[in-house]
């Protein structure tokens, strides 16, 4: 089902009252970006995960990152490449780089200080590739950290980074309903931290990231959803990406992998502790490229 339709009803119990069985899974092709940890450190602190103090072995947060790579190529996915700049050791959180539905591009601007040069950089990219649907924000957002495609709904977070006004600016650029989520665990500081869309109608997420009636509105929405529990949510299972049919998520989210395989996925566990040490996994690493040209 392709990412531009609406919300659809999940099917119906049969008359006996027993579950509808689950829908067939496939494996969509996706465009995806991503920027090589090359100059990855851990020298500042902007979220709890990070801490100068502790010792980052880049040679393995590169090696980490290519097997991700790697990964995304044998299952069929373009993977496209952005030169990392020096002095910009979170360009490799790709996901925060952009948002991108349609084909039409939402800048990011950063909240913190040291990432305010990594909006401008992608978006540089993205006018040589030719892309001409290009917005620069005029509020905080960062990224797809924050804007997540649910089918028609882009689901948006606030609280710590994106500025909810950066909201209706993306429902009017992309002209697709939004709807705001609330969270409130620093460690959860994005959305893609807290929440994962796995197909147009599915969601796994971790309840207690969010304010009350923000876990209502997706307990609305999602009344199927996968909850995650606190263990997988502090390994970072929720920064995941699916495809479909193929969801990569951390390797020691065991249980939202042992929910994945029931529901009819097919998990794939990745190590890439190391990147961790930054406070960013799988879904931060990359960028989907939604609606763009091949």
């Amino acid at each position: 089902m392709p990412w531009t339709s609406t919300l659809p009803s999940r099917p119906a119990p049969r008359p006996d009252g027993s579950p509808a069985p689950s829908p067939v899974r496939v494996a969509v092709p996706r465009r995806l970006l991503m920027c090589r940890p090359q100059y990855f450190e851990v020298s500042y602190r902007i979220n709890p995960w990070m801490d100068p103090d502790r010792p980052v072995d880049t040679p393995l947060a590169l090696a980490q990152w290519e097997h991700l790579r790697g990964l995304y190529e044998s299952l069929g996915h373009t993977v496209e490449v952005i030169d990392p700049l020096p002095g910009l050791p979170d360009m490799v959180y790709a996901a925060n780089g952009a948002t991108v539905f349609d084909g039409k591009v939402l800048g990011a601007r950063f909240r913190h200080l040291q990432r305010t040069a990594e909006g401008p950089a992608y978006l540089d990219w993205f006018a040589r590739q030719g892309f001409t649907d290009i917005l620069w924000p005029e509020h905080v957002n960062e990224g797809a950290g924050d804007f997540l495609r649910a089918g028609g709904t882009i689901l948006a977070g606030t609280g710590f980074r994106t500025d909810p006004r950066a909201h209706a600016e993306a429902q009017e650029f992309f002209g697709l309903p939004v709807v705001g989520l609330t969270l409130v665990d620093p460690r959860h500081y994005h959305l893609d931290t807290a929440l994962a869309v796995l197909s147009p109608d599915e969601i796994m997420y971790y309840p207690e990231a969010f304010t009350p009636g923000s876990r209502e509105v997706l307990r609305s929405i999602f009344p199927d959803a996968i909850v995650a529990s606190g263990e997988d949510a502090a390994a970072f299972g929720l920064n995941a990406f699916s495809d479909g049919l193929n969801v990569l998520l951390p390797k020691a989210a065991t249980d939202l992998i042992r929910q994945l395989r029931d529901r009819g996925f097919q998990p794939i566990g990745v190590d890439l502790a190391e990147l961790l040490k930054g406070g960013g996994s799988v879904k931060c690493c990359t960028l989907e490229l939604q609606g763009a040209r091949d």
